[in-house]
């Protein structure tokens, strides 16, 4: 079993709008929704979990309405006091239906552009591995700075990647690896797979996907309406 779990819990503060921005709606539907399409069409996933804040539920429930395969939905999760907590209550969830050996996939609803090929070829590496996950390699110089405030080295940046989603994890392995970091470690994490590394699991890295960005900024915002303006919104 292939199981999706969609982090749609955020609050979007630095966005300065009235609403989280996954609940922001460009061209008639809200941003969770595109990437939400996309995982319930696609046939390897088998079920979808939702981190939702309970205000928000009932409207994506009636959002879930206009998709075809929403039977796949399996249920809400609370969200946390950050990211990765929200993430563990996903899995804590997802323990009552999923098998130890099953996968878990990890996305943000802020990330709409998602295509199916990208979760393809997150699933065919993860089978080879605990995990699997996008990356980008570094355009710029890197440098390391340990103040702030002054250049303390020059990093090799063909050694440094910018991570993306969706990411896959061997779900018992995942599941075990988040738990031991309670009740305050996990706060510290800071992405998805960084209890898998901090744990030893083997996770792949594939090419990433430049189209398939996080909205966080307003710009990024105006971005998606701008695709979504041109008709470049559904992606294979």
């Amino acid at each position: 079993m292939n199981v999706a779990v969609i982090l749609a819990g955020g609050r979007g503060e630095r966005m300065g709008l009235d609403i989280p921005k996954q609940y922001y709606e460009v061209d008639g539907k809200p941003v969770i929704l595109y990437c939400l399409h996309t995982f319930l069409m696609h046939e390897e996933i088998d079920a979808v979990q939702i981190v939702a804040d309970e205000i928000w539920q009932e409207y994506i429930m009636q959002q879930l309405l206009v998709l075809s395969d929403r039977d796949k939905f399996k249920g809400f999760s609370a969200p946390g006091e950050n990211r990765q907590l929200s993430v563990y209550h996903a899995l804590t969830d997802i323990r009552e239906y999923a098998l130890d050996d099953d996968f878990v996939i990890v996305h943000d609803a802020a990330r709409p552009c998602v295509t199916a090929d990208q979760i393809t070829d997150c699933l065919i590496a993860a089978k080879e591995h605990d995990g699997a996950l996008p990356v980008l390699p570094m355009k710029d110089t890197v440098y390391l700075s340990e103040d702030g405030k002054v250049v303390s080295s020059l990093l090799n940046r063909g050694m440094i990647f910018a991570g993306q989603a969706p990411e896959v994890f061997l779900f018992g392995r995942y599941y075990e690896v988040n738990r031991v970091l309670l009740p305050d470690k996990i706060l510290e994490i800071n992405g998805s797979a960084e209890p898998a590394v901090m744990a030893g699991m083997d996770i792949a890295m594939i090419p990433g996907d430049e189209g398939n960005f996080k909205i966080t900024t307003a710009a990024d915002l105006k971005k998606f309406e701008q695709i979504q303006r041109k008709g470049k919104g559904v992606r294979k």
